[in-house]
């Protein structure tokens, strides 16, 4: 965990205390347990978790720095990434994970319950559904994703649960900035805008990476997002 805390701070400004790290420590143990059992990702060896998995997940401090979120939202987190690492070092943080695997869920409940998390929800759903929810539409002042969907797809997810004046940030591969572009007519009619790209290095990856950023500035129309499976087929 050494190059982890070296590279967390060098790269993210990211400071790691021994209580972050026996919770990072504890929670790789349990990934690559659960993973011999179930299929939670396809990462499966200490090192790779460590990068591609905790590390990716601090390269979202670069889109808010010191302002962190209050009220976030993880769609799509499959076994917790980005939120799990992003509660770890932001314990005041008000977190909600969102997946639609059953098995990926429990893992999630787990981690939470092993860490003695606060004020984190684990919720069974798809982002479609909750988007119309009182409770969840227009709530979080961050709704984030990492690898889930295209991002003229993944906007319909996210923006309608950002509220006015939050962010929507997506986690993109070298695809980042050409799904930028054409999703910037979705982005619109549900009333997000391109706010920034920032490129994140990872070491040994030699994938570019990118941060989108949507700034969410005008409320989202009521009739999206569309019913379940409907934007990954018709995409706006």
């Amino acid at each position: 965990m050494d190059l982890l805390t070296r590279n967390a701070l060098s790269l993210f400004n990211v400071h790691l205390s021994e209580k972050h790290i026996n919770a990072l420590d504890a929670y790789e143990r349990e990934l690559l347990e659960w993973n011999q059992k179930f299929n939670l990702t396809a990462i499966r060896d200490a090192e790779s978790i460590r990068v591609k998995h905790f590390l990716d997940s601090f390269s979202c401090v670069l889109a808010w720095k010191s302002n962190a979120p209050k009220r976030m939202i993880d769609i799509g987190t499959g076994a917790g990434f980005p939120g799990i690492p992003l509660k770890i070092l932001y314990p005041n943080m008000r977190l909600t994970l969102v997946e639609s695997v059953g098995k990926k869920v429990a893992f999630c409940k787990h981690i939470v319950s092993l860490l003695g998390l606060e004020h984190v929800e684990v919720i069974h759903a798809r982002a479609e559904d909750l988007g119309q929810k009182p409770a969840h539409r227009e709530s979080y002042d961050w709704a984030v994703a990492r690898a889930v969907a295209n991002l003229n797809v993944l906007s319909e997810y996210l923006i309608p649960l950002v509220k006015v004046g939050g962010m929507a940030l997506a986690q993109k591969g070298e695809s980042g900035p050409a799904e930028a572009q054409s999703a910037e007519k979705a982005m619109k009619l549900l009333g997000g805008k391109i706010k920034q790209l920032i490129p994140v290095n990872l070491p040994g990856v030699a994938d570019d990476r990118y941060l989108v950023l949507i700034e969410k500035s005008a409320a989202t129309p009521p009739k999206y997002p569309r019913k379940p499976g409907i934007a990954t087929k018709t995409p706006l």
